[in-house]
């Protein structure tokens, strides 16, 4: 037998129960707008072009264009559309650009936890430093938000052994960590069960335009492709799914990006009484109201 995690079983698609979103819909869709902040000089980070010696100057400044333009240029796209958003929130981004968390919080936009800063990856840490890590950060948007993040993305998707431990320990609902599903899933931990919501590692601009370089029409198409299959799938199986998309504001909030996904998201909006545009946390009230069972 080959090593396995033993956090959920395998059930085959088809044998999936038939369940619906509110309103009877079978397609939910929401959006995950990770607000980054990364340390100058030193640790992890995205980069637009190869980096250079500390302090690499031009891919910081590049991330630092998120927090400063292009994520209140997204701000105005969704409330020109009328779309809710989960915020992956680093917590240090209190600390750095705090009026535009409020800006999402008088939106209200759900906050989800996403580490202290993507300068870090918590599955290097031993297991003391990484319940530490987790704490910090939810301190944070408890103190800020005045409720505590009931979901959780690590940051670079970086996970140890005991994260989803932790991750219930301290009082976690939900996880974003694995794309194994086009549903939500049931994970067991030490501590209790986190539903494992399905966040995007394919319809999501880092592995698109980062990794593949894949441009701004095409990254706004396969976004459409995605809904219209998806679409066309529940209509004929009857398998409920959940749709998301992940947004980096440094990168979908350059402006000839923004146009294209303005397009896409457009197209979404418009369909909004056949599907169920929804946060993260509003699949999990809704997974948590369903019969046992129901989910995998």
């Amino acid at each position: 037998m080959l090593p396995s995690h033993g956090r959920y079983r395998y059930h085959p698609w088809p044998e999936r129960p038939r369940y619906a979103w509110p309103g009877g819909a079978k397609l939910a869709v929401y959006l995950g707008v990770n607000l980054e902040h990364f340390a100058f000089g030193e640790g992890l980070g995205a980069e637009l072009a190869p980096g250079g010696p500390q302090p690499d100057v031009l891919n910081h400044a590049w991330r630092d264009y998120g927090n400063r333009v292009g994520a209140w240029r997204l701000i105005e796209l969704l409330d020109a559309l009328g779309l809710p958003a989960t915020v992956l929130l680093n917590s240090a981004m209190y600390d750095h650009a705090p009026q535009l968390v409020a800006a999402h919080r008088a939106r209200g936009d759900e906050i989800a936890g996403h580490g202290r800063t993507n300068s870090e990856r918590q599955s290097v840490l031993d297991e003391g430093p990484e319940r530490a890590l987790i704490a910090e950060s939810t301190a944070a948007i408890l103190r800020h938000e005045g409720v505590a993040p009931r979901g959780w993305l690590s940051p670079w998707i970086a996970e140890s052994r005991a994260t989803p431990e932790l991750l219930a320990e301290a009082g976690y609902r939900y996880t974003l960590n694995w794309c194994a599903d086009d549903q939500p899933i049931w994970m067991e931990t030490g501590g209790g069960r986190l539903l494992a919501i399905p966040y995007p590692q394919e319809v999501n601009d880092i592995p698109a335009v980062v990794a593949r370089k894949d441009g701004a029409e095409q990254f706004a198409a396969m976004i459409g492709a995605d809904f219209a299959e998806r679409l066309e799938q529940v209509a004929r199986d009857g398998i409920p799914q959940v749709m998301g998309i992940a947004l980096h504001p440094y990168i979908i909030g350059q402006p000839y990006r923004l146009r294209a996904l303005r397009g896409a998201l457009s197209a979404i909006a418009a369909r909004r009484d056949e599907v169920w545009i929804t946060t993260a946390g509003g699949v999990l009230d809704h997974v948590l109201g369903l019969p046992e069972g129901s989910v995998p």
